[in-house]
């Protein structure tokens, strides 16, 4: 039926994936407009482009109900641009201060005179930016190092019995006082913040 655009949450941008994986160049770039464009007579609905989009802001509608219901979605979703560039939970963080070395563990985390609340994650599991929960809205201010790690091996998994990643722990003089794994969408965030204020009041 026809490609809606999120333009929302996307960067416009002429290297679009979008573009790159359209078998039929139905989807390109406008250089008059300056903007990514969709050729419906040319659109096959076949979705690669919808796949290609790593923050969901392609969709295909492949009839006219689908396609009115696409647009509610887009109209009232509040979401914008800058949602992209803030630290969450469960994703690749966008601010280098917060990702350290594993071989930083000991001195950023264990000897911290503060709270201490390290996330581990992988690169090869993260979950869409912008469906997971902003990193400020968990701890509001709140006096505590945050730090990230790629958990590259599986030692701090092992020494800590993490079975599922995302996985926040929490250190206070070189203890951990808590931890909370799994991947919370935006949907779960009330209650993510609700299991982080239940271990860090045990610190107040």
């Amino acid at each position: 039926m026809s490609v809606i655009m999120n333009f929302k949450i996307c960067d416009n941008s002429e290297d679009c994936n979008g573009i790159a994986v359209c078998p039929t160049k139905a989807f390109y770039w406008d250089a008059k407009r300056k903007t990514i464009a969709v050729d419906d007579s040319k659109c096959i609905s076949c979705g690669l482009c919808e796949k290609s989009c790593p923050v969901n802001a392609i969709r295909v509608a492949k009839n006219q109900k689908e396609y009115e219901k696409i647009k509610r979605e887009i109209d009232k979703d509040p979401r914008t641009i800058s949602d992209l560039f803030i630290d969450r939970y469960g994703a690749q963080p966008i601010s280098a201060a917060f990702l350290i070395p594993q071989t930083d563990f000991d001195v950023q985390i264990l000897k911290s005179t503060k709270l201490a609340v390290v996330e581990l994650f992988k690169r090869n599991s993260i979950k869409c930016l912008l469906y997971s929960i902003p990193i400020k809205n968990l701890f509001r201010g709140a006096d505590i190092k945050y730090r990230k790690i790629n958990a590259c091996d599986n030692s701090l998994l092992q020494s800590f019995n993490i079975q599922k990643l995302p996985a926040l722990l929490f250190f206070k003089a070189g203890k951990l006082i808590g931890k909370i794994e799994g991947y919370y969408d935006l949907d779960k965030e009330a209650e993510l913040a609700k299991e982080v204020s239940k271990i860090m009041s045990k610190v107040k």
